[in-house]
């Protein structure tokens, strides 16, 4: 069972999963951000902590519907739009009711200005002007290609003696902070101080 203070960083830490902000928010004693990270992810690694952390995030994707594929077939929608599903093959805008719901998704607002003929009196109204504003398309499939880690950093050094060329190879744009700075754990756990022909992970 968590103490208090365990179970108040573990509800702070999901709130944006900022383990920083939530081992301060829990433990207000704390001086400094590095203190705060340290000890905010070793509180992680703790078994309990983190059955409790997965829980209740499976409690959330249970209570929302909010799951992992929802939101890429979201993003994919928005990045695979295509304009020419606005239109009816004679040209005339397909009434924003009719659209079939992938091009509806990529609607993120719409303009509609009311048109009119003449002046005064003999002022008439003669339709509408609507116009669509669509989503980020660049964003969305931007933010498809970091989890499907398309965008990877690569640096290559060579090995002791002039020996082989050793590549190694990180998906920073897809990780997290708390990811990245389990790969630096990681790195400075297995880098060979006679050997350095690690690279350095960086943002």
């Amino acid at each position: 069972m968590l103490t208090a203070k365990q179970a108040n960083f573990a509800d702070e830490y999901l709130v944006d999963f900022n383990a920083v902000r939530a081992y301060r928010a829990a433990y207000p004693n704390c001086k400094s951000d590095n203190a705060a990270g340290v000890e905010g992810h070793r509180l992680l690694k703790n078994p309990k902590i983190a059955d409790y952390v997965r829980k209740r995030m499976q409690d959330r994707q249970d209570r929302t519907e909010i799951t992992q594929d929802r939101v890429l077939k979201e993003y994919a929608k928005l990045g695979f739009f295509d304009p020419r599903k606005l239109f009816n093959g004679d040209g005339s805008p397909v009434p924003i009711q009719d659209l079939d719901d992938d091009t509806a998704a990529a609607i993120a607002g719409l303009d509609v200005l009311e048109v009119y003929e003449g002046t005064g009196a003999d002022r008439v109204f003669t339709g509408y002007i609507k116009k669509y504003k669509i989503a980020n398309k660049i964003g969305a499939l931007d933010s498809m290609a970091k989890h499907l880690g398309l965008f990877i950093d690569r640096q290559e050094v060579s090995g002791p003696d002039g020996g082989p060329i050793h590549m190694k190879i990180s998906r920073t744009a897809a990780m997290t902070d708390e990811e990245l700075e389990s790969a630096r754990e990681a790195l400075a756990d297995d880098d060979d101080e006679e050997q350095d022909i690690l690279p350095e992970i960086t943002d």
